[in-house]
């Protein structure tokens, strides 16, 4: 990198699969004082390059190929179209080819060969940078504007970090820990790279999923062959296996001698699967709540600060040390125990929580601070007991959870809105066994089409898989011939989303045309006829 004019101070776009040269890329940006934004290999090449106009790098670093359970993923192709969008193109594009996936043809005078070049690297000694200096970017779900890079300053991050391992995960150095995320999430981050390397622990590293690589026994084949500790998953991870193999008969063949407590977070626990997870893995599971914005936990179970292991179910825990967490009401005021409000922390945040937005401090400002005065908003709404413990809600605004996944309506929406043939439409989150929830597409059509409705959601369909990625997992949507609105334009989304999930749903006095819901319905029960 160093060779290349890569210095401090100077971003390196990271957009790798699960394997060991991508947290090798993140140790060589911290050690020069470059500042990586590792981007999420499941992404398309329109929100790669939204990414890549906005963090400007000097390099990117990428690979042949990523492994899925049923494809290749062509990274070099993703990677070409979305730097034919961009404005601002790196200098270098460093590939790593990997072994026995096939031929990769290099762009010369812009390709670097990862052997060729590691071949003629030389040791560099650490760069020193200031405590408050930016490690790394990493967006998250914005809906429109400007991306939300969330910018994590160095020293703070690797104080709460090490703390973190011993207090809320109960390791001691030298044990076995497994994050089981992808390095390009908030949890790959802290949980895969710095935090257990900090701590002195031995991480895992996997590329594959709960299930299809090869069967729902792959979790506990690994927490066994690794002597795992502790391990970190999501409930929709947890889900799947249950869903392929309700009794866990392929896990209990493993002896799981070493484990002895499993961690779930990314999105609300539902009682049913927490219980199923105690009786299979035979550990406490323990459900706590962070976002990208922190970097850890916000509220947990913390193991090694002696707090219990068997607390009430659909909780997240209690406010990790550092965070003053309180219930406000829309006028600003604290809500009596057990009373659904906005979930807010008290200023000023600990270490280790971001100090804003990549070149856009004013949302920063005005998303997280505005709207509570001296608060900073989580954006999410629950209640606390009597007790202290956290109970995680919902997310007060737009994005859908999709397997752990944030991935914003308002994103799908505009790609949806691409389409000829689409007027109008609204995105909201559907329940669903497996992923938690995923996207539901409310479609109005423009009057004077006559293509079959069925053809037109295929087409959409594939138009936000090539747009958004997969990780979207957007497969559903019914056609209306109008959708709900408050009179100053704004959706319903929350009573929309109660609808396709077949839930009791609350129309407010501001919504222009309340038999518009009723349409919806008759729509969508005639769909599950049909």
């Amino acid at each position: 990198m160093v060779r290349h004019g890569v210095k401090k101070g100077d971003r390196v776009v990271i957009y790798m699969p699960m394997i060991p040269q991508t947290v090798y890329c993140m140790l060589a940006c911290a050690r020069i004082g470059a500042i990586h934004s590792l981007i999420f290999g499941g992404f398309a090449s329109k929100e790669l390059s939204v990414r890549i106009d906005h963090a400007k790098p000097k390099l990117i670093v990428t690979a042949s190929f990523g492994v899925e359970p049923k494809r290749k993923v062509e990274y070099i192709s993703l990677l070409e179209g979305a730097l034919a969008r961009v404005q601002s193109k790196p200098d270098k594009v460093l590939i790593y080819k990997r072994p026995n996936l096939g031929h990769v043809p290099l762009a010369p005078g812009r390709d670097l060969d990862w052997e060729e070049e590691l071949a003629k690297a030389q040791c560099y000694k650490c760069v020193s940078v200031p405590s408050d200096h930016p490690l790394y970017i990493l967006y998250t779900s914005g809906t429109t504007g400007l991306p939300k890079g969330v910018v994590r300053p160095t020293g703070g991050y690797a104080v709460m970090l090490n703390w973190t391992m011993s207090a809320v995960y109960g390791l001691k150095p030298g044990e076995v820990w497994w994050a089981a995320s992808d390095l390009g999430w908030v949890v790959g981050h802290s949980y895969i790279c710095y935090g257990p390397l900090l701590h002195g622990n031995t991480t895992v590293l996997y590329e594959g999923k709960p299930v299809g690589t090869p069967d729902a026994g792959a979790y506990f084949r690994v927490l066994a062959e690794h002597e795992v500790a502790a391990f970190f998953t999501s409930p929709s991870a947890i889900r799947a296996i249950r869903q392929q193999d309700p009794e866990a008969a392929l896990g209990k063949q493993y002896s799981l001698k070493r484990f002895r407590t499993l961690f779930v977070a990314g999105e609300r626990c539902d009682v049913d699967t927490l219980e199923w997870s105690k009786k299979v893995f035979k550990v406490p599971v323990l459900d706590h709540w962070w976002q990208t914005e922190s970097g850890s936990a916000i509220t947990a179970s913390c193991v090694g600060l002696g707090n219990s292991t068997t607390p009430p179910p659909g909780q997240a825990g209690k406010p990790v040390p550092g965070y003053n967490v309180m219930i406000l009401d829309e006028n600003k005021e604290p809500v009596k125990v057990k009373t659904l409000g906005n979930i807010v922390v008290k200023l000023p945040l600990p270490p280790g929580a971001f100090s804003g937005l990549w070149e856009n401090q004013e949302t920063f400002q005005k998303l997280y601070f505005q709207k509570f005065p001296g608060y900073y908003d989580t954006m999410d709404a629950g209640y606390m007991d009597e007790d202290g413990y956290l109970y995680v809600l919902s997310r007060a605004d737009d994005v859908i959870n999709v397997a752990g996944h944030r991935i914003s309506a308002g994103a799908i929406e505009e790609c949806v809105l691409f389409h000829p043939a689409v007027a109008d439409c609204a995105v909201v989150g559907q329940e669903d066994p497996l992923k938690g929830h995923v996207p539901f597409a409310l479609c109005v059509l423009r009057e004077d089409i006559k293509t079959e409705e069925e053809k037109i959601l295929e087409e959409i369909v594939e138009q936000v898989r090539s747009n958004i990625g997969p990780v979207a997992a957007f497969q559903k949507g019914v056609f209306v011939k109008q959708l709900p609105k408050t009179r100053s334009g704004k959706i319903p989304r929350s009573a929309l989303s109660a609808l396709v999930s077949g839930k009791p749903y609350k129309v407010t006095p501001t919504i222009e045309d309340a038999s518009v819901f009723k349409h919806i319905e008759e729509v969508l029960k005639k769909n599950q006829m049909g």
